[in-house]
């Protein structure tokens, strides 16, 4: 509501959501008002001394008077260069640090949305705003705030000096000045827009560029680099068009305000030069003038100039106060219920859900399961049944349509979600392998847990084999998302991760299916060992990993057709009998098949 607002009162509405960065540093904003003040007065100083310079004339007899004069400003120079010095120090300083703080404010932000904000706005296109976006604004800190300020002192103080050199010729300025106000504020408004937009398009080339590069492999697999450059190259088009409006806009701006600038001046000149011919001015006096309107003519220009950076920063900010205005739609209650020793208990009282993109498709329809402490329960069922959306919920990555989740006898919405998360060890299907150590993955599950507990947990993953093989062991970097890991070995590094987490509550999404028979063996092994006293929840398609299970449930289209043990569910028949007799049936095929094979090879020819 607040960014709503904030843009339909436009662009100082927008900007003024900065003022709050800068209330930390009130110091150095001190420091670099007061040096950019001095650096306006010591250039205004200039103009007068060489009125006194031209008026006192070029003769033997004032040598030494145009000797001072020539010294006072060599000396004026000097603080100009010392005050101009400082300015940009604490002002680029300045800009640097509110810019730091704005990313990691936006950064910090983003990071605790829910699934349903990433739904709406792509990954690459959240990391364009944090990163282009904000470079945007910090040049508006560093760089256009303090010379437009600086700019406005020079008007003021030139236009005062106008005006006490003769009133005449200023007031002839003066009517310029509207003449360059409107199309500077129609004209500016245009290349807000087309600022914005260009934004936006290059959101898009970096939010297409992180997809395909991210899955590099699969676009060569598919040999769909083509295609992969068309998307691109249309992207970064289609963000070269919306700059190309926004600067043909703004060099239009500038030809205009200088044109009106420079005719006016001459205009002032040429009246000048008569006055002085006509003895109604002095030449020293129209050399200060000229020079004071030279200085309110620059500074004029460069406002012209800020205001269209102005825009464009306001078109940047627009798009950071969108996401710091995005409220997460999971959020910890006022005052959230202390969740009681772990005990591992989780009940699913019939619920329903459906996806914020797809709200009239039921993920989940009239859901009731109640897992005891220390139960592993598994659940089996078709691709889409809705066995990890149970998972996304009791994570509470989103709250159920309809329905209650109980974790330990406490509603999951009365209780700080962090709570929650807490006591829940998940290992997922496509487990998150990051640009770092092997180690710092493995930590990454209870980064206050040390090395060794870490080496304890990879080999209980059965994963300690292939580490110690790697070229540096356990500190090897395994680049951007694991690209040196195989599947299995990625899947063995996160449940080691979860291992190490130790929480009350495992929950396993296909955590063994890219792992080779025999390390499925040993981890499962090691799963059984770390299920003793937990409450475990296991999503598998093959079954032959949840026949040991205390309980299954199998789920269809959202809803629980059967639940028992394996024995149990085979004899009824049934979804999970036939599911059953498919795979151990065309596992036997397979084996029957290899086995003819083998025989073969060794027969006579």
């Amino acid at each position: 509501m607040a960014a709503a607002t904030d843009r339909k009162k436009g662009k100082p509405a927008l900007l003024k959501r900065l003022l709050p960065f800068f209330a930390p540093y009130k110091g150095q904003a001190f420091c670099a008002a007061l040096a950019l003040t001095s650096a306006a007065f010591f250039t205004l100083l200039m103009p007068i001394a060489l009125r006194r310079v031209i008026d006192l004339g070029f003769d033997q007899e004032k040598a030494e008077y145009i000797d001072r004069y020539f010294l006072a400003m060599i000396g004026v120079a000097g603080a100009l260069a010392v005050a101009t010095s400082l300015r940009y120090y604490f002002v680029t300083k300045l800009g640097e640090r509110i810019v730091t703080d704005i990313r990691r404010k936006t950064y910090d932000h983003a990071i605790g949305m829910s699934p349903r904000f990433f739904e709406s706005i792509r990954t690459g296109e959240t990391l364009s705003r944090i990163n282009t976006d904000t470079t945007l604004v910090q040049t508006l800190v560093a760089s256009t705030v303090s010379i437009g300020l600086r700019n406005v002192l020079l008007l003021a103080g030139g236009i005062v000096m106008l005006l006490l050199t003769s009133a005449k010729l200023t007031g002839l300025v003066l009517l310029i000045v509207p003449l360059i106000v409107i199309p500077i504020i129609l004209m500016g408004r245009r290349v807000r827009g087309f600022s914005k937009l260009a934004q936006d398009k290059i959101a898009e080339t970096s939010a297409i560029a992180g997809e395909t590069l991210s899955s590099v492999r699969d676009v060569q697999s598919f040999t769909q680099e083509g295609g992969a450059r068309l998307r691109f190259g249309a992207a970064a088009e289609g963000a070269y068009e919306a700059s190309r409006e926004r600067i043909a806009a703004r060099s239009r701006l500038t030809a205009i305000v200088i044109f009106l600038l420079f005719t006016g001046i001459v205009s002032v000149m040429w009246i000048g030069a008569s006055d002085v011919i006509n003895d109604r001015m002095s030449a020293g006096e129209l050399g200060q003038f000229i020079l004071y309107a030279v200085i309110v003519a620059g500074a004029f220009a460069a406002l012209s100039e800020m205001w269209t950076q102005l825009q464009q920063a306001a078109g940047a900010t627009e798009r950071l106060v969108e996401i710091l205005d995005s409220e997460t739609d999971i959020k910890a209650p006022v005052n959230p219920l202390a969740l009681p020793e772990p005990r591992g208990e989780i009940a699913f009282r019939d619920v329903s859900f459906s996806f914020p993109s797809r709200p009239d498709e039921k993920a989940l329809d009239g859901v009731t399961i109640n897992v005891r402490p220390g139960e592993t329960v598994a659940v089996v069922g078709p691709s889409g049944a809705g066995k990890t959306t149970l998972f996304s919920l009791l994570q509470r990555f989103y709250d159920p349509s309809e329905g209650t989740i109980l974790l330990d006898g406490v509603a999951l919405p009365d209780a700080d979600p962090k709570a929650v998360r807490a006591r829940l060890s998940v290992v997922p299907q496509e487990p998150a392998i990051f640009a770092a150590s092997v180690m710092d993955n493995i930590l990454f599950g209870h980064p206050d847990a040390s090395e060794a507990q870490a080496r304890s947990a990879a080999e209980a993953a059965a994963a300690s084999g292939f580490i110690e093989a790697l070229p540096e062991g356990y500190e090897t970097e395994v680049g951007e998302r694991g690209v040196m890991l195989s599947g299995g070995q990625k899947q063995r590094i996160a449940i080691a991760r979860a291992i190490l987490r130790d929480a009350p509550v495992l929950l396993l999404d296909e955590a063994t299916s890219a792992l080779d028979a025999e390390s499925e063996r040993a981890v499962q092994d090691a799963f059984e060992r770390l299920a003793n006293g937990r409450t475990t929840l296991v999503i598998a398609h093959r079954l032959a990993t949840v026949k040991k299970a205390d309980r299954i449930i199998v789920l269809e289209s959202g809803r629980i057709v059967a639940e028992g043990t394996h024995d149990s569910l085979v004899a009824e028949g049934g979804l999970y009998a036939r599911l059953a007799r498919l795979q151990f049936t065309g596992l036997r095929a397979v084996e029957t098949e290899a086995d003819m094979v083998s025989r073969a090879a060794v027969q006579p020819v």
